[in-house]
Protein backbone atom coordinates (compact mmCIF):
# COMPACT_ATOMS: atom_id res chain seq x y z
CA UNK A 1 0.00 0.00 0.00
CA UNK A 2 2.79 2.43 0.86
CA UNK A 3 4.43 1.94 -2.52
CA UNK A 4 1.15 2.50 -4.33
CA UNK A 5 0.47 5.71 -2.46
CA UNK A 6 4.02 6.97 -2.88
CA UNK A 7 4.03 6.40 -6.62
CA UNK A 8 0.46 7.51 -7.32
CA UNK A 9 0.25 10.01 -10.15
CA UNK A 10 -0.96 13.51 -9.44
CA UNK A 11 -2.26 14.07 -12.96
CA UNK A 12 -4.14 11.90 -15.38
CA UNK A 13 -2.30 10.74 -18.45
CA UNK A 14 -4.80 10.09 -21.22
CA UNK A 15 -2.24 9.05 -23.80
CA UNK A 16 -0.58 5.70 -23.25
CA UNK A 17 1.49 3.41 -25.47
CA UNK A 18 -0.29 2.05 -28.52
CA UNK A 19 -0.08 -1.49 -27.20
CA UNK A 20 -2.05 -0.44 -24.13
CA UNK A 21 -5.12 0.69 -26.07
CA UNK A 22 -8.12 -1.08 -24.50
CA UNK A 23 -10.60 -3.15 -26.43
CA UNK A 24 -13.71 -1.24 -27.49
CA UNK A 25 -16.78 -1.47 -25.26
CA UNK A 26 -20.23 -1.58 -26.82
CA UNK A 27 -22.51 1.12 -25.44
CA UNK A 28 -26.18 0.05 -25.25
CA UNK A 29 -28.54 1.64 -27.76
CA UNK A 30 -29.95 4.95 -26.56
CA UNK A 31 -27.32 5.36 -23.83
CA UNK A 32 -24.76 8.15 -23.72
CA UNK A 33 -21.72 7.14 -21.67
CA UNK A 34 -18.39 8.55 -20.60
CA UNK A 35 -15.88 6.57 -18.58
CA UNK A 36 -12.32 6.49 -17.35
CA UNK A 37 -10.41 3.76 -15.53
CA UNK A 38 -7.16 5.06 -14.08
CA UNK A 39 -4.29 2.94 -12.76
CA UNK A 40 -2.85 4.95 -9.86
CA UNK A 41 0.41 3.00 -9.95
CA UNK A 42 1.28 4.12 -13.48
CA UNK A 43 -0.98 7.13 -13.86
CA UNK A 44 -2.23 5.67 -17.14
CA UNK A 45 -5.82 5.43 -18.33
CA UNK A 46 -6.55 1.73 -18.91
CA UNK A 47 -9.98 2.38 -20.41
CA UNK A 48 -11.59 5.60 -21.58
CA UNK A 49 -14.44 6.96 -23.66
CA UNK A 50 -15.89 10.46 -23.85
CA UNK A 51 -13.94 11.25 -20.69
CA UNK A 52 -14.33 15.01 -21.24
CA UNK A 53 -18.07 14.91 -22.05
CA UNK A 54 -20.19 16.87 -19.58
CA UNK A 55 -22.95 15.16 -17.60
CA UNK A 56 -25.02 16.54 -14.76
CA UNK A 57 -23.46 15.38 -11.54
CA UNK A 58 -26.42 14.08 -9.56
CA UNK A 59 -24.96 13.03 -6.19
CA UNK A 60 -21.34 12.86 -7.36
CA UNK A 61 -21.13 16.57 -6.50
CA UNK A 62 -21.27 15.48 -2.86
CA UNK A 63 -17.57 14.62 -3.18
CA UNK A 64 -16.86 18.29 -3.91
CA UNK A 65 -19.14 19.43 -1.09
CA UNK A 66 -17.23 17.23 1.38
CA UNK A 67 -13.79 18.24 0.10
CA UNK A 68 -14.62 21.94 0.24
CA UNK A 69 -15.98 21.75 3.77
CA UNK A 70 -13.06 19.78 5.21
CA UNK A 71 -10.25 21.58 3.36
CA UNK A 72 -11.56 25.02 4.34
CA UNK A 73 -11.97 23.98 7.96
CA UNK A 74 -8.27 23.19 8.19
CA UNK A 75 -6.42 20.24 9.73
CA UNK A 76 -6.40 21.50 13.31
CA UNK A 77 -9.98 22.66 13.78
CA UNK A 78 -12.42 20.15 15.22
CA UNK A 79 -15.29 19.10 12.99
CA UNK A 80 -18.56 19.76 14.84
CA UNK A 81 -20.41 16.55 15.65
CA UNK A 82 -23.47 17.73 13.73
CA UNK A 83 -21.42 18.28 10.59
CA UNK A 84 -19.66 14.93 10.95
CA UNK A 85 -23.10 13.36 10.99
CA UNK A 86 -24.08 15.27 7.87
CA UNK A 87 -20.92 14.16 6.08
CA UNK A 88 -21.50 10.55 7.08
CA UNK A 89 -25.11 10.50 5.90
CA UNK A 90 -24.25 12.33 2.68
CA UNK A 91 -21.33 10.09 1.74
CA UNK A 92 -22.56 6.69 2.95
CA UNK A 93 -26.25 6.86 2.16
CA UNK A 94 -26.33 9.77 -0.30
CA UNK A 95 -28.61 11.80 1.97
CA UNK A 96 -29.89 14.81 0.02
CA UNK A 97 -31.00 16.62 3.18
CA UNK A 98 -27.47 16.60 4.58
CA UNK A 99 -26.02 17.67 1.23
CA UNK A 100 -28.46 20.57 0.97
CA UNK A 101 -27.54 21.86 4.42
CA UNK A 102 -23.81 21.77 3.64
CA UNK A 103 -24.42 23.26 0.19
CA UNK A 104 -26.24 26.27 1.65
CA UNK A 105 -24.01 26.73 4.71
CA UNK A 106 -20.85 26.77 2.61
CA UNK A 107 -21.86 29.15 -0.16
CA UNK A 108 -23.93 27.32 -2.77
CA UNK A 109 -22.14 27.67 -6.15
CA UNK A 110 -19.04 29.05 -4.45
CA UNK A 111 -18.27 25.45 -3.46
CA UNK A 112 -17.82 24.60 -7.14
CA UNK A 113 -15.99 27.84 -7.92
CA UNK A 114 -13.44 27.04 -5.19
CA UNK A 115 -13.17 23.38 -6.18
CA UNK A 116 -12.22 24.01 -9.81
CA UNK A 117 -8.82 25.66 -9.11
CA UNK A 118 -8.20 23.65 -5.94
CA UNK A 119 -8.42 20.30 -7.74
CA UNK A 120 -7.55 21.38 -11.27
CA UNK A 121 -10.91 20.55 -12.80
CA UNK A 122 -11.41 21.34 -16.48
CA UNK A 123 -14.97 20.38 -17.33
CA UNK A 124 -16.79 21.13 -14.07
CA UNK A 125 -19.19 24.09 -13.88
CA UNK A 126 -21.70 25.21 -11.24
CA UNK A 127 -25.42 24.80 -11.92
CA UNK A 128 -27.28 27.62 -13.67
CA UNK A 129 -29.77 27.70 -10.78
CA UNK A 130 -27.83 27.47 -7.53
CA UNK A 131 -30.61 25.50 -5.81
CA UNK A 132 -29.98 22.54 -8.11
CA UNK A 133 -26.64 21.27 -6.80
CA UNK A 134 -27.22 17.98 -8.63
CA UNK A 135 -27.07 19.85 -11.94
CA UNK A 136 -23.42 20.75 -11.55
CA UNK A 137 -21.65 19.85 -14.81
CA UNK A 138 -18.96 17.17 -14.46
CA UNK A 139 -16.97 14.77 -16.65
CA UNK A 140 -15.42 11.36 -16.07
CA UNK A 141 -12.01 13.01 -16.30
CA UNK A 142 -12.84 15.52 -13.57
CA UNK A 143 -14.37 12.93 -11.25
CA UNK A 144 -11.19 10.86 -11.59
CA UNK A 145 -9.13 13.96 -10.80
CA UNK A 146 -11.30 14.47 -7.73
CA UNK A 147 -10.47 11.00 -6.43
CA UNK A 148 -6.79 11.64 -7.15
CA UNK A 149 -6.97 14.82 -5.11
CA UNK A 150 -8.66 13.06 -2.20
CA UNK A 151 -6.09 10.25 -2.17
CA UNK A 152 -2.89 12.13 -2.99
CA UNK A 153 -3.21 15.84 -2.19
CA UNK A 154 -5.95 16.48 0.35
CA UNK A 155 -5.28 16.93 4.04
CA UNK A 156 -5.05 13.54 5.79
CA UNK A 157 -8.28 14.15 7.69
CA UNK A 158 -10.11 15.04 4.48
CA UNK A 159 -8.92 11.81 2.88
CA UNK A 160 -9.75 9.70 5.93
CA UNK A 161 -13.24 11.11 6.48
CA UNK A 162 -14.25 10.77 2.84
CA UNK A 163 -12.70 7.40 2.05
CA UNK A 164 -13.81 5.79 5.33
CA UNK A 165 -17.40 6.70 4.56
CA UNK A 166 -17.22 5.71 0.88
CA UNK A 167 -15.94 2.28 1.94
CA UNK A 168 -19.06 1.90 4.09
CA UNK A 169 -21.57 2.98 1.46
CA UNK A 170 -24.90 1.42 2.37
CA UNK A 171 -26.86 -0.76 -0.02
CA UNK A 172 -29.93 1.40 0.54
CA UNK A 173 -29.70 5.13 0.06
CA UNK A 174 -31.46 7.42 2.52
CA UNK A 175 -34.34 7.94 0.08
CA UNK A 176 -34.96 4.21 -0.40
CA UNK A 177 -33.18 3.66 -3.73
CA UNK A 178 -30.81 0.69 -4.02
CA UNK A 179 -27.43 2.26 -4.71
CA UNK A 180 -25.42 -0.96 -5.06
CA UNK A 181 -25.28 -0.95 -8.85
CA UNK A 182 -22.22 -0.72 -11.06
CA UNK A 183 -18.96 -1.02 -9.13
CA UNK A 184 -20.19 -2.76 -5.95
CA UNK A 185 -22.25 -5.25 -7.93
CA UNK A 186 -19.45 -6.12 -10.36
CA UNK A 187 -16.30 -5.92 -8.27
CA UNK A 188 -15.68 -7.86 -5.09
CA UNK A 189 -13.09 -7.15 -2.46
CA UNK A 190 -12.02 -3.65 -1.55
CA UNK A 191 -14.09 -0.86 -3.03
CA UNK A 192 -15.13 2.64 -2.06
CA UNK A 193 -18.01 4.20 -3.99
CA UNK A 194 -20.02 7.33 -4.62
CA UNK A 195 -23.05 6.79 -6.80
CA UNK A 196 -25.39 9.20 -8.54
CA UNK A 197 -28.81 9.14 -10.16
CA UNK A 198 -31.16 11.86 -11.37
CA UNK A 199 -34.65 12.09 -12.82
CA UNK A 200 -36.18 8.99 -11.22
CA UNK A 201 -38.57 10.81 -8.87
CA UNK A 202 -38.69 11.20 -5.11
CA UNK A 203 -38.92 7.52 -4.20
CA UNK A 204 -38.41 4.15 -5.93
CA UNK A 205 -41.31 2.04 -7.12
CA UNK A 206 -40.04 -0.72 -4.82
CA UNK A 207 -38.21 0.54 -1.76
CA UNK A 208 -34.81 -0.96 -0.99
CA UNK A 209 -35.24 -3.69 1.64
CA UNK A 210 -31.88 -3.61 3.39
CA UNK A 211 -32.78 -0.58 5.50
CA UNK A 212 -30.88 -1.87 8.54
CA UNK A 213 -27.68 -0.40 7.11
CA UNK A 214 -29.08 2.86 5.78
CA UNK A 215 -28.24 6.02 7.69
CA UNK A 216 -31.30 7.88 8.91
CA UNK A 217 -32.12 11.15 7.20
CA UNK A 218 -32.06 14.43 9.05
CA UNK A 219 -35.09 16.60 8.35
CA UNK A 220 -34.31 19.69 10.45
CA UNK A 221 -33.52 21.99 7.53
CA UNK A 222 -33.22 25.73 7.26
CA UNK A 223 -35.56 27.48 4.84
CA UNK A 224 -32.87 27.89 2.16
CA UNK A 225 -31.73 24.29 2.57
CA UNK A 226 -35.33 23.14 2.19
CA UNK A 227 -35.43 24.89 -1.18
CA UNK A 228 -32.16 23.23 -2.22
CA UNK A 229 -33.20 19.79 -0.96
CA UNK A 230 -36.52 20.03 -2.77
CA UNK A 231 -34.58 20.37 -6.02
CA UNK A 232 -32.07 17.62 -5.22
CA UNK A 233 -30.76 15.28 -7.96
CA UNK A 234 -33.11 12.36 -7.41
CA UNK A 235 -36.12 14.62 -7.85
CA UNK A 236 -37.94 15.49 -11.04
CA UNK A 237 -36.33 17.19 -14.02
CA UNK A 238 -35.06 20.74 -13.63
CA UNK A 239 -37.37 23.47 -14.97
CA UNK A 240 -34.57 25.07 -16.95
CA UNK A 241 -32.29 24.39 -19.89
CA UNK A 242 -28.53 24.44 -19.33
CA UNK A 243 -26.50 25.00 -22.48
CA UNK A 244 -24.32 22.02 -23.36
CA UNK A 245 -25.82 19.85 -20.61
CA UNK A 246 -28.60 17.28 -21.04
CA UNK A 247 -31.02 18.01 -18.20
CA UNK A 248 -33.86 15.87 -19.53
CA UNK A 249 -32.73 12.27 -19.80
CA UNK A 250 -32.32 10.24 -16.64
CA UNK A 251 -28.75 10.07 -15.37
CA UNK A 252 -27.05 7.23 -13.51
CA UNK A 253 -23.40 7.15 -12.49
CA UNK A 254 -21.05 4.81 -10.63
CA UNK A 255 -17.68 5.98 -9.35
CA UNK A 256 -15.05 5.01 -6.84
CA UNK A 257 -11.88 3.08 -6.19
CA UNK A 258 -11.05 -0.61 -6.15
CA UNK A 259 -8.19 -2.80 -5.02
CA UNK A 260 -5.43 -2.69 -2.45
CA UNK A 261 -4.32 0.85 -1.79
CA UNK A 262 -7.18 2.15 -3.95
CA UNK A 263 -5.14 1.12 -6.98
CA UNK A 264 -7.87 1.70 -9.57
CA UNK A 265 -10.04 4.78 -9.96
CA UNK A 266 -13.21 3.94 -11.88
CA UNK A 267 -15.71 6.48 -13.18
CA UNK A 268 -18.64 5.54 -15.43
CA UNK A 269 -21.22 8.22 -16.22
CA UNK A 270 -24.39 7.66 -18.23
CA UNK A 271 -27.57 9.15 -19.60
CA UNK A 272 -30.33 6.60 -20.03
CA UNK A 273 -33.09 6.43 -22.66
CA UNK A 274 -36.23 8.39 -21.79
CA UNK A 275 -38.71 6.43 -19.72
CA UNK A 276 -36.18 3.87 -18.50
CA UNK A 277 -36.97 2.61 -15.01
CA UNK A 278 -34.50 2.83 -12.16
CA UNK A 279 -33.97 -0.93 -12.01
CA UNK A 280 -33.49 -1.20 -15.76
CA UNK A 281 -31.00 1.67 -15.69
CA UNK A 282 -29.13 0.07 -12.80
CA UNK A 283 -28.93 -3.27 -14.61
CA UNK A 284 -27.78 -1.60 -17.82
CA UNK A 285 -25.10 0.43 -16.03
CA UNK A 286 -23.95 -2.65 -14.14
CA UNK A 287 -23.52 -4.55 -17.42
CA UNK A 288 -21.58 -1.61 -18.84
CA UNK A 289 -19.39 -1.51 -15.72
CA UNK A 290 -18.55 -5.19 -16.18
CA UNK A 291 -17.64 -4.63 -19.83
CA UNK A 292 -15.46 -1.62 -18.99
CA UNK A 293 -13.75 -3.56 -16.20
CA UNK A 294 -12.95 -6.47 -18.52
CA UNK A 295 -11.66 -4.11 -21.20
CA UNK A 296 -9.40 -2.38 -18.67
CA UNK A 297 -7.58 -5.53 -17.61
CA UNK A 298 -4.02 -6.07 -18.88
CA UNK A 299 -3.79 -8.43 -21.84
Amino acid sequence: MAVLVATAATTISLVGPASAEPAPVRIPDGVTAGYLVLDRTTGQARAKLNEQFQFRSASLVKLLIAIDYLERLGPDAQVPEEDLGRLQRMLRSSDDYAASELWVLNGWNKIIERSVPRIGLRDTEPPVDRRFWGYTAISARDVARTYQFILDKAQPRTRDVIMTNLRQATKCAADGFDQHFGIPRVLGGRWAIKQGWSGFGEAPEVRCVDQKRAVSRSRALSGEAQDAEKDAPSRLQAPFVEEGLDTKRRAMHTSGTHGKGDQDIIVILSLQPEGTSYDESANRLTALTKAVHLASQPA
